[in-house]
C-alpha cells in the first residue's frame, strides 16, 4: 500500500509554505488516505483544499485546518473491498454486517464472496478473511482464532460400512474432496506419536465449495473433511459423526489479511478491530 507524503496532495496555488510545513510536519502519511479518496472510494482532488485558506492566511489559521483534518481522519469512513470464503461469509460474516454498521455508518463494503484465491493486490482488495495454515506472503495477517477441521460421515453411512480406525482405511473408502484446499489435495493425518499417515481422497464428487458436499453426507454415500464452522451444527445435533477423531489434520486458523501494514486507514481497523471482537471466540465450536 502506497504512503502518501503530505506534500503530494497541497495544491501550491492554495497554500504558501508555512501552512505546507505545519501540514505536513502535523499530520501523517497514514491521514492522506482519508482525505485523497471520498466516503465511496472515489478520488476527491478538492477534499484537503476545502480546510485550507487562501495562501494570504496566517499559520494559526492553518493549524486550526489541520485540527479539522485530524478529527476527520480518526472516524472510520469510505469504502472497504473485503475477500470472504462463501461458506463462512453467508454464514458468519453477513449476520455481523448489520452491528457493523450501526456502529460505524460512514464506512460501506463490497463483499466478495468466492472460494476461489484472490490476489489482494493485483485485484484491488483492501483485505480478506483467509482460512488456511497460511504460507508465508508479503501479506500482513491478524489471527483471530483457531479453525479445526473434521473427517465426517452420516450414523448411516458408518452403521452400514462400518467406522475407520486408522486414516489408511479411508483409501478403500469413497472420500469427497474440495478443490481449493490450501496446498494441495492430500489429507495430511498426525496423532500424538508423531506418526504421519497422507491420503488422497478418491471419490464421485469434488467440488469448489464445501456445503455442496453436505447433501451426499448427510444421504450416507461418502465421507468428507469439513471445517468446524460448517459441521459445527450436524455433529452437534448427531446427523454427522466425527470419526479418527485421535488423529488431526494440518492445523489452520482465521486471518484478517491486509496488503501492507503501512498506512492502515481506520475503516480498516474498525473492521478487524470488530472481527476480533465477534470471531476470536465462535459459536461454532465442536464439541461446545
Amino acid at each position: 500500500m502506497t504512503v502518501y507524503d503530505a506534500g503530494t496532495i497541497l495544491n501550491p496555488a492554495l497554500a504558501d509554505g508555512q501552512i505546507r510545513g505545519a501540514f505536513a510536519q502535523g499530520v501523517g502519511a497514514a491521514l492522506m488516505e482519508e482525505f485523497r479518496y471520498g466516503a465511496d472510494g472515489s478520488f476527491q482532488s478538492g477534499t484537503l483544499a476545502d480546510y485550507l485558506m487562501p495562501t494570504t492566511c496566517e499559520v494559526p489559521q492553518a493549524e486550526e485546518a489541520e485540527s479539522a483534518a485530524r478529527e476527520m481522519s480518526v472516524q472510520p469512513r469510505g469504502l472497504v473491498r473485503l475477500a470472504v470464503p462463501m461458506s463462512f461469509g453467508l454464514r458468519w460474516v453477513a449476520p455481523l454486517l448489520p452491528g457493523f454498521f450501526r456502529a460505524y455508518p460512514a464506512v460501506s463494503i463490497d463483499l466478495h464472496l468466492s472460494d476461489a484465491p484472490v490476489d489482494l493486490v493485483a485485484d484491488g482488495f483492501d483485505a480478506a478473511l483467509r482460512i488456511a495454515a497460511l504460507p508465508d506472503s508479503s501479506l500482513v495477517a491478524r489471527r483471530l482464532c483457531a479453525v479445526t477441521q473434521y473427517v465426517v460421515a452420516s450414523p448411516e453411512y458408518l452403521e452400514r460400512e462400518g467406522r475407520p480406525t486408522h486414516p489408511r482405511e479411508l483409501k478403500d473408502r469413497p472420500c469427497l474432496s474440495y478443490a481449493y484446499r490450501a496446498r494441495s489435495d492430500v489429507w495430511r493425518f498426525t496423532n500424538d506419536a508423531g506418526d504421519e499417515e497422507p491420503v488422497m481422497p478418491t471419490g464421485p464428487l469434488r467440488v469448489t465449495n464445501s456445503d455442496a458436499l453436505l447433501p451426499m453426507l448427510l444421504d450416507g454415500l461418502a465421507i468428507a473433511e469439513l471445517p468446524e464452522f460448517i459441521a459445527g451444527e450436524y455433529l452437534a445435533d448427531g446427523r454427522l459423526q466425527a470419526i479418527l477423531t485421535d488423529w488431526s489434520l494440518t492445523k489452520g486458523g482465521l486471518y484478517f489479511v491486509m496488503p501492507s501494514a503501512r498506512a492502515r486507514p481506520a475503516k480498516i481497523a474498525a473492521l478487524s478491530d470488530y472481527f476480533a471482537e465477534h470471531l476470536s471466540d465462535p459459536s461454532w465450536r465442536w464439541p461446545k
